[in-house]
């Protein structure tokens, strides 16, 4: 059976790269009917914070990204890192390292200045007969001096090391705490991957990893690594191109569904297809398709894609988000306004986030004391407090409170005073949302609801007679 894992280090938020990466071991595991494990790496215990973990937790729900197993802690597993550090020490496959930082930093200097490669030179190994048995030490792993170590990797095919390149890594701190290249191979070898996907910034961990596997007697997952994410100029991805949290998306009005579908392409693809469902991703992901070039972001595309699914999705999924948006907005008494499913089939063709939509809805649901200037300049002039006060009589005798009744009240109103329906239908939405942009008129009033429009009318006739 198949089993992925996304491992990420909370030492801060979730961000479009590990996203990706999360996205991609999960299609691969749902792909083949297989398993996905969510696991915390936080043995960085001077970094790793509790909301950043909160926030991993909350990005990958709301990616919809369901894990099989965990969340898996590596903190909560110290006293099984220690049984196989202790394993390896008795086999002699690992050693404590009494070296000094001092000795450590000349030879490194020593090493550049040859121009050699900086690495440990093994001083260490087999001989401890100068330290006292209560110096502080570290324990490393004792990496085979020759051979190679090979693996062929499902993006970037046949890799090689030689073993000489490697030295011998620390796996356990002076303080007793296991590193990142240790727990990482013991989690794998413990919860059954069998497939790692990852970024290829993890490329050269990968021998080091694998003569670990070995020594252990683990069975090697199968590698996958996958090219870095760019801005649109070609240079590294930052906070300028989009790089920010999964979860500032959300905040900035993206649907889930928009992000997940913009982060599948960014490095894969399915022929010349740019949208697809979940279904659709899950049936045809395979890591060998993915790219070895690097991805390019491009915040366009993505907004492309964020208008087509808040005009495609089902009204109730994009009404949750809006619901979402609006309760950060303040407005959290729904029950004075229309159904949020309502202000979606009116305004998912007139906006291009959420957050634009909550925004523009909020007067649906509360009251607001201002007009916009710009909008009043341009549509109230002299008779257009008559044209709202005949307005108002018109519809106070309406029955039917319905987007058609309403608009063929107004309309013959506009044909009686013998002026355009903009004079008519203009000063009436600014009365109702204080800006005169907005749906039809008929749609507007019918979201202010009755009592709600007819008392905007009034107070409007009353604050432009002044």
């Amino acid at each position: 059976m198949v089993k992925t894992r996304f491992a990420p280090s909370p030492t801060g938020f979730l961000h479009v790269g590990g996203a990706r990466t999360a996205l991609f071991s999960w299609l691969y595991a749902r792909h083949c009917n297989g398993e996905f494990v969510l696991r915390i790496e936080d043995t960085d215990r001077e970094r790793s914070t509790q909301p950043a973990i909160d926030a991993i937790l909350e990005s990958m729900q709301w990616l919809n990204l369901n894990w099989d197993e965990g969340p898996y802690y590596q903190t909560k597993r110290f006293d099984r890192y220690k049984e196989v550090i202790n394993e390896l020490l008795e086999k002699g496959l690992a050693y404590k390292c009494y070296c000094s930082k001092e000795r450590l930093e000349k030879m490194r200097q020593e090493q550049m200045e040859k121009g050699l490669k900086p690495r440990y030179d093994g001083h260490c190994r087999d001989d401890h007969s100068e330290h006292a048995p209560d110096e502080p030490y570290v324990i490393r792993f004792r990496n085979p001096d020759t051979g190679t170590v090979a693996f062929d990797d499902l993006v970037k095919g046949h890799i090689e090391f030689q073993n000489s390149e490697l030295d011998d890594f620390i796996i356990q701190r002076s303080d007793g705490t296991p590193t990142y290249n240790f727990c990482v191979v013991v989690d794998d070898y413990d919860m059954g991957i069998t497939h790692v996907i990852r970024g290829d910034d993890h490329v050269n961990n990968t021998p080091r990893q694998i003569n670990l596997y070995k020594a252990l007697g683990a069975k090697i997952p199968v590698f996958c690594h996958v090219a870095m994410i760019l801005g649109d100029d070609g240079t590294k991805l930052s906070k300028r191109h989009g790089a920010v949290s999964v979860m500032q998306y959300r905040e900035d009005g993206y649907l889930p569904e928009a992000l997940v579908n913009y982060l599948v392409r960014l490095g894969w693809s399915h022929g010349d297809q740019e949208i697809f469902s979940r279904e659709e991703m899950i049936e045809w992901f395979d890591p060998a398709q993915i790219s070895k070039s690097a991805s390019s972001f491009n915040t366009k595309k993505l907004d492309w894609l964020n208008a087509h699914y808040m005009k495609t999705l089902p009204v109730e999924d994009v009404a949750k988000e809006l619901v979402w948006h609006l309760n950060r907005i303040g407005v959290t008494d729904l029950s004075q306004g229309p159904a949020p499913e309502l202000v979606v089939k009116n305004y998912a063709e007139r906006t291009h986030t959420l957050k634009e939509m909550a925004q523009k809805a909020r007067c649906y649901y509360e009251d607001f004391t201002e007009y916009d200037p710009a909008g009043v300049k341009k549509w109230i002039k002299e008779g257009s407090v008559d044209v709202l006060k005949a307005a108002l009589e018109s519809l106070n005798s309406l029955s039917s409170w319905e987007p058609q009744a309403i608009d063929e009240v107004l309309e013959a109103l506009a044909k009686r005073l013998e002026i355009g329906m903009g004079k008519v239908g203009q000063p009436l939405r600014l009365a109702m949302t204080g800006t005169a942009m907005s749906p039809g008129i008929g749609d507007t009033m019918v979201l202010v609801g009755r009592d709600r429009a007819l008392k905007r009318i009034e107070k409007a006739i009353a604050h432009f007679s002044k």
